[in-house]
């Protein structure tokens, strides 16, 4: 899979379980963590799970290798690493609070417009 096909893949995966503003960062340039980070916050601790979950299962499903997942338990801020693509899953509070979108303010946004 290309690396916009699993940015598209992890987008409709947070829209699956509701997730909220769900942004994309082209990270390439930006930084060599990933090409892309997709954003997302989750109202309850269980929705954050949620949402981490079935962008675990999208990628098994399609045969993608999950790299790792951090602070699930806690479901404050889960990581997702696909490689190219990283997917940060805020609880609300912590979206707030940490405001990745203003830290990596000088990376591009991809318009999701067509996938969500």
């Amino acid at each position: 899979m290309q690396e916009r096909e699993i940015l598209t893949l992890v987008a409709k995966a947070a829209d699956d379980k509701r997730a909220e503003d769900v942004i994309a960062l082209n990270m390439q340039g930006v930084s060599l963590v990933a090409d892309y980070f997709v954003i997302c916050h989750g109202n309850s601790d269980k929705q954050v799970q949620a949402i981490a979950r079935e962008i675990k299962e999208k990628a098994h499903e399609n045969e993608l290798n999950v790299k790792r997942i951090e602070g699930l338990e806690e479901a404050r801020w889960v990581l997702v690493d696909l490689g190219d693509v990283v997917a940060h899953i805020f609880h609300k509070d912590e979206r707030d609070y940490y405001k990745l979108e203003r830290l990596w303010g000088d990376a591009p946004h991809v318009d999701l417009s067509e996938v969500l």
